[in-house]
């Protein structure tokens, strides 16, 4: 929710003896803020660099130089898709996560109309297209999972879309998708499944846990890939008119310029990131939890939200301390060191209460003061321990104050 430096923590640190200027990671100790992007893996820089520096061809142009760009997003192209379980001709490249959303919601509803559903806690950049088509919302239940009761209860011949996120953004809790799926078949077999997959990547293997989706949203920068590029996928069948006008750019799916280097850098941390994910999992699950159990042991009147920590991904976790104002603590604890977040960095700033928590029944107050700490690829076990001293801290001394 707020930057991972402050004008007060800056003037600590900002002068040495040799007179040097300590950069911000020097100051910062814990970034746990994934979520909202993870640093970017070297991988993904190393791919990156020769189309930044070298090759510079438009790859829609039909020269040498073009058709050297042209190879490279095809061949990212065709990585993209054996991560994403599809064929490559149904891979659409996109500016991120919001865009891929977007599109699939919107250009499904401009093809055919009828009634859209969507969860009650989406990310926004499902959640503002749906409100526009006045989309119908599905309850979720207080431990962050679909209500698939009342799912079940709106299906219908009239439903065209559904959506629903593998991973939710905030409390990082797993959708039950491939039931979903199957309830669809039953109930409403014309209906097509779109699922934002944008916080799973990093930790399921999209070919098998989004195969029941027509439609899936990923961007690359969850992933330690670059900001600004992103992938739809659309299978082949799927109803679909583009939203943006232009030129035949993605077989007349998305018009515009690729972003040649971005879009090589997301293959390469898509595929770094499935090389290691099995232990990535393990190890910072690991690290997960024994931040909790740290909090825990410290602090009383702490909640952990959607605190099954089997239904949701390694990552993640959502704690609400009670009689602790949220944004006084992320000041406090970004001051000494620590980046984390109020919930999704597209609400940076935002003071209202999550809508992720009030969908699963949190009260306003509660849902204004939940803190989301997200660990990825980077985080070490010395990050944990740190940040840990300083949110405990941090907690006690707002708590005197108040």
């Amino acid at each position: 929710m707020f930057p991972c430096y402050s004008p007060k923590g800056l003037r600590g640190v900002a002068g040495h003896a040799d007179g040097a200027t300590a950069s911000i990671l020097d100051y910062v100790i814990s970034y746990l803020d994934h979520a909202a992007t993870s640093p970017m893996r070297r991988e993904a820089i190393d791919a990156m660099m020769p189309y930044i520096t070298t090759y510079y061809g438009n790859p829609s142009g039909s020269h040498s130089v073009s058709r050297q760009a042209r190879d490279a997003v095809e061949d990212a192209r065709d990585r993209m898709a054996e991560h994403l379980g599809c064929l490559p001709s149904e891979v659409v490249f996109t500016s991120g996560g919001t865009e891929a959303d977007n599109l699939a919601v919107m250009g499904v509803h401009k093809a055919r109309g009828g009634r859209v559903l969507c969860s009650a806690f989406e990310h926004r950049g499902v959640l503002a297209p749906c409100s526009d088509i006045g989309a119908t919302l599905i309850r979720v239940n207080h431990g962050g999972i679909v209500d698939l009761d009342y799912l079940e209860s709106l299906l219908d011949p009239e439903v065209s879309l559904v959506s629903v996120m593998l991973v939710n953004n905030e409390v990082g809790t797993i959708q039950p998708i491939s039931t979903i799926a199957a309830m669809m078949r039953l109930r409403s077999p014309q209906a097509i499944l779109h699922t934002d997959a944008v916080q799973a990547a990093s930790w399921m293997d999209l070919s098998e846990e989004a195969r029941d989706a027509a439609l899936i949203s990923v961007s690359a920068h969850k992933v330690g890939g670059p900001k600004g590029v992103g992938a739809l996928v659309i299978r082949d069948g799927t109803p679909y008119n583009p939203l943006l006008r232009g030129g035949s750019h993605e077989n007349s799916r998305r018009p515009g310029t690729h972003n040649v280097a971005g879009i090589v850098g997301m293959a390469a941390a898509f595929d770094a990131a499935a090389k290691v994910r099995d232990e990535e999992k393990e190890r910072v699950s690991k690290l997960r939890d024994h931040f909790a159990d740290l909090l825990r042991s410290s602090i009383e009147i702490m909640e952990e939200t959607a605190a099954d920590r089997f239904a949701k991904v390694p990552g993640t976790l959502s704690v609400i301390f009670d009689g602790v104002d949220q944004q006084e603590l992320l000041f406090l604890i970004d001051e000494r060191g620590v980046c984390a977040s109020g919930g999704s960095a597209c609400s940076s700033g935002a003071i209202q209460p999550s809508h992720v928590l009030l969908a699963m029944g949190y009260p306003h107050q509660e849902a204004r003061g939940a803190v989301r700490f997200s660990l990825g690829h980077t985080t070490t076990l010395e990050e944990i321990e740190s940040a840990a001293e300083v949110v405990i801290s941090s907690v006690e001394q707002l708590r005197k104050a108040s």
